[in-house]
């Protein structure tokens, strides 16, 4: 690597970036960029380029998803602390949900509220193997490098079972938005890996009704587009069970 070809990232802190720095040097450059030092007292890290640093979501879909399907058996390391269990957000989200959604004059279908917290309750407690899994990993979060064909940036780690590792994925809107693409992208996903459709069409939709009120979009705060954008897609999961 080039002296000086390196990114310096000053994070924002908060919750799902907590452990972004034990991430990427489990990963260790292995389909992701590689963490070459780090300042924990000022948040700071010192990472890898990438060049040219072309979005993912710039593909055509089945593209992105070839790549992203490649991708995702290697960074579902084994993992345990420092990285916060998925049971344990996911008990946190559902602590919140309902109150926020009343506090928000309930903008949406009491319908969708309880089935994302149906799943929390069904599926936190009865996981599969816990690894490490990326709870933003979408589109404009892999970049073309010259290392790797393609590399993951700014994880979000968690460590929990697969199916819920495609969750972010699922509904990411930068590879096309509406009822056939999400549904396909599900489909997809859990079929060339592998994984339960299921559990993973409900981790899905319970992290995406999350996401509304909490996460690091808090995206019913900014309103507009993006609020819209993420009830379509719960919707959308609600009836492809």
């Amino acid at each position: 690597m080039p002296a000086g070809d390196v990114v310096l990232k000053i994070q924002w802190p908060h919750r799902e970036s907590e452990h972004e720095a034990a991430a990427l040097e489990l990963w260790d450059g292995d389909g992701a960029i590689r963490l070459l030092a780090q300042d924990e007292a000022r948040h700071a890290l010192l990472l890898e380029r990438c060049r040219p640093g072309t979005h993912l979501s710039e593909l055509d879909p089945d593209a992105a998803l070839d790549v992203l399907i490649d991708l995702l058996p290697r960074l579902w390391k084994p993992a345990g602390a420092p990285f916060r269990p998925l049971a344990e957000e996911a008990t946190w989200w559902a602590g919140y949900l309902r109150d926020r959604w009343e506090a928000a004059g309930r903008p949406f279908e009491e319908e969708l509220l309880d089935a994302a917290s149906a799943a929390i309750d069904e599926l936190a407690p009865t996981q599969g193997e816990q690894v490490l899994v990326d709870q933003d990993l979408h589109g404009d979060n892999v970049l073309a490098a010259e290392r790797e064909p393609w590399l993951v940036i700014d994880p979000k780690p968690l460590v929990g079972e697969r199916e819920f590792g495609l969750a972010s994925i699922i509904r990411s809107f930068e590879l096309g938005h509406g009822e056939d693409a999400v549904v396909h992208r599900l489909d997809r996903l859990t079929s060339e890996l592998g994984l339960d459709r299921e559990r993973a069409r409900r981790w899905a939709l319970a992290q995406t009704i999350a996401w509304c009120f909490g996460g690091e979009t808090i995206a019913w705060s900014f309103g507009g587009e993006l609020q819209d954008t993420l009830v379509e897609t719960a919707r959308w999961l609600l009836q492809a069970g």
